[in-house]
């Protein structure tokens, strides 16, 4: 179902699109995702499976800032078939977990105070720690955005814009994570109850991208019975699965009779098994917590799914 049509005789180009409160800060948005890749291109240099990730998530958030800003500036949004209001919430919280990430990650690995040998230099760090700093600013401009346009209590609102929406894209996010450590030599084929666990981070993932897709796409009313009582049984059950999962994985990764409990003292740093049983496991929790705070919201959300 596509966005609510904008009403006729109306101009063509919406001004408030740049110049209300989020308009503002998707205009800063824009401004410092091009500054902080251009900076690090230029000068700052980036190497490495970081670097690459982080010049990654600042293109793909100013890629679709454009895209955002452009479709609103010019009332594009109500041609196409999707809910915009879902759509745009969950690419701001998205691109605020993004931002944040990268805006740790490139200064904890390329900047420092010490100017770097040459050619570098002393040019190459006062462009990094720009660079930081204006990653920074970008995070901050994104956390804006979700902050000015979350549901307040009562508010009829689009789904993705609810608190119970915005934690749907933080645990798919969380999800990715323990997927990064789990195919980083974690081991967790040596037992069928690590296995368990693998399926049960899968298939929560694949039904909460399931559920924010249901929502940006504007089908939620498909589904044969409400989408709300839908949301509050699958997360329902995500606590249980993930419940399973919190109490298996650290049994038969860091328990004397299955695993290590503690760190090898002969496992290099960066390629430990044991540290990416400990991510995993750190991460299990997050997640877990995470769905047990959706259940708490889910169940008094107020929305309209084609909003």
């Amino acid at each position: 179902m596509g966005s609510t049509m904008e009403p006729p005789g109306g101009g063509y180009l919406h001004l408030g699109a740049v110049t209300s409160p989020v308009g503002t800060a998707r205009v800063l948005q824009l401004a410092f995702g091009c500054t902080t890749f251009s900076l690090v291109a230029h000068r700052g240099g980036f190497d490495g499976v970081q670097g690459t990730f982080c010049m990654a998530a600042w293109g793909f958030c100013f890629a679709l800032s454009v895209l955002v800003v452009a479709c609103e500036f010019t009332r594009l949004h109500s041609c196409l078939r999707l809910s915009w209001g879902n759509f745009t919430a969950a690419f701001a919280m998205l691109a605020t977990l993004l931002s944040a990430t990268a805006a740790v990650i490139y200064p904890l690995y390329f900047t420092q105070l010490e100017c770097p040998p040459e050619p570098a230099g002393c040019t190459a760090r006062d462009f990094r720690l720009a660079a930081s700093i204006f990653a920074g600013l970008l995070f901050l401009a994104y956390a804006t955005e979700v902050a000015l346009t979350r549901a307040r209590p009562g508010q009829v609102a689009s789904y993705m814009a609810t608190v119970s929406g915005l934690l749907k894209i933080v645990q798919a996010f969380v999800a990715c994570i323990i997927f990064g450590a789990l195919v980083h030599d974690s081991r967790y084929g040596r037992y069928v109850a690590t296995q368990w666990c693998v399926a049960v981070y899968s298939l929560c993932f694949l039904a909460t991208v399931a559920v924010v897709a249901l929502s940006v796409m504007g089908h939620t009313g498909g589904l044969g019975c409400p989408f709300d009582r839908v949301v509050v049984v699958y997360t329902f059950l995500a606590v249980l699965l993930y419940l399973s999962a919190a109490v298996i994985w650290p049994v038969f990764c860091f328990d004397p009779k299955y695993g290590e409990p503690g760190r090898p003292p002969d496992c290099l740093r960066g390629s430990c098994p044991w540290d990416s049983q400990l991510v995993v496991a750190t991460f299990t929790y997050v997640n877990l917590l995470l769905y047990v705070a959706d259940l708490a919201y889910s169940q008094r959300i107020r929305f309209v799914p084609t909003l």
